[in-house]
């Protein structure tokens, strides 16, 4: 696989400018890389912009982060110390703003502007038709499009009367829909099933709220001895990951307690099999009474919803918590699509057979984002620049199929956890491995 060798004259598109567009951003103008981000929105953040009227932002009014500052801030650019553990999420906004601002990245964003179709030329590069209808071409592409903002929603049997809505689309109990003395069933378990249903189970707003999940879940604690419980979670890449894993599922239960004594159905899988759900606040609402806990759905009839352990009940509203497609719209299906959510990229950036295209973002990093995209980028740059060059194609097929067994041999078999990599172990292999790998490549080839 051939890339880009031409940092001079190298033109570079980058798609979204939201946490890993910005950050991929900076990152090439660091390497000296010129670059043109598309956006379709009037602003910067993506997912984190409140309100984003591109519509691709899943916050919620009550959205704070469940991963502490001190994991989540880029290296090179700290979080405030004034910022609470948990920032919320019109502080993770307000920091993105001030990471555009310090190293000038607005200045090449051109906001309003999104890529309809993205086309690979003959002979190399891209060509972009932008919603403004113009045609541009470019050397090299960075897809950061981000992959929370197209809803994935179940396939129950049946068809359900009542007001239906994801949480992708859910603002507050009074936005889109007005949820008061109504009866909701939300379905799912991760962290936004865990917020929406905490939040609508108040009993001031006298809802009758029933949880259902398919498989269960762990539910672990925000705060560990009165500290953010993922400041004692690292990975170390010296010890096997089996063991490490060993130790924390022999610990969780002690530390999170067993989902079915709040009645939830037990976990189909053990602790880190699947992404726990970060809540301090369900179980205590489980353990009062302010929600109805329940297994899956079986079918839908009506304002009926019937349950798979026989039980049935009346909803006014189903609220789904069920996750998101991995699309690519301005991509050709034919060309590039993830169906299932899987898509076979090398070290999560590079497809091999389809040179000078780059992703960043595209993972569901464990547990931290904003450090994942900081590390992807610098390669990026690099590949950009011609300090990277990637292995041969056969051989990025051969990683790509070890790096998934490493990542997700021992997780679940779900949508959900198609992407899943370990921060830490990641970063670690990316900085001593792979990057001085790729520039000894690199060498060799000039």
């Amino acid at each position: 696989m051939s890339g880009p060798q031409n940092p001079s004259g190298l033109s570079t598109a980058v798609i979204g400018a939201g946490i890993s567009g910005l950050t991929a951003g900076k990152m090439l103008g660091d390497y000296g890389v010129p670059y043109t981000c598309f956006e379709s929105s009037d602003r910067i953040g993506g997912n984190w912009a409140f309100g984003n009227p591109n519509g691709h932002s899943s916050a919620y009014r009550s959205l704070h982060i469940d991963t502490s500052k001190y994991q989540l801030s880029f290296k090179d650019f700290p979080m405030p110390g004034s910022y609470p553990d948990f920032p919320h999420h019109t502080e993770i906004k307000a920091y993105l703003d001030s990471y555009a601002e310090a190293f000038g990245l607005c200045d090449r964003i051109e906001f309003r502007t999104g890529v309809e179709h993205a086309q690979p030329r003959e002979g190399g590069g891209w060509r972009l038709r932008t919603t403004a209808g113009e045609t541009r071409e470019f050397d090299f592409l960075v897809v950061a499009n981000g992959h929370h903002w197209d809803p994935r929603y179940p396939d129950f049997p049946g068809e359900f009367d009542g007001r239906i809505l994801h949480s992708h689309h859910y603002v507050d109990p009074q936005t889109p829909l007005d949820l008061q003395g109504k009866r909701i069933l939300v379905v799912g378990i991760g962290n936004s099933a865990a917020d929406i249903t905490v939040e609508l189970s108040s009993k001031a707003l006298q809802n009758r709220v029933t949880l259902s999940t398919r498989s269960g879940a762990w539910i672990v604690p925000k705060y560990i001895a009165g500290r953010p419980g993922d400041r004692f979670l690292r990975t170390s890449p010296y010890l096997p990951a089996s063991w490490q894993r060993k130790a924390v599922q022999a610990l969780g239960p002690v530390l999170a307690g067993r989902p079915e004594l709040w009645g939830l159905p037990a976990p189909d899988h053990k602790l880190f099999e699947a992404h726990p759900t970060q809540s301090v606040e369900l179980p205590l609402r489980l353990g009062s009474g302010d929600v109805i806990p329940k297994g899956n759905v079986e079918r839908l009839d009506g304002s009926t919803v019937h349950f798979v352990d026989g039980t049935s009940d009346e909803f006014d509203v189903i609220v789904y918590a069920t996750g998101y497609n991995i699309t690519f719209p301005f991509f050709d299906p034919g060309f590039l699509s993830a169906p299932g959510n899987r898509i076979r990229l090398f070290k999560r950036i590079l497809k091999p057979g389809i040179p000078n295209l780059a992703f960043v973002g595209l993972a569901q990093a464990i547990p931290t984002l904003f450090p994942f995209v900081e590390c992807q980028s610098r390669l990026v740059a690099a590949y950009a620049t011609g300090h990277y060059l990637p292995p041969a194609d056969a051989e990025m097929e051969r990683v790509i199929t070890a790096d998934e067994k490493k990542y997700l041999g021992h997780v679940v078999n779900r949508p959900r956890h198609t992407q899943q990599v370990d921060y830490f172990l990641y970063e670690h292999d990316l900085r001593t491995r792979e990057i001085p790998r790729g520039l000894r490549r690199a060498r060799a080839a000039a």
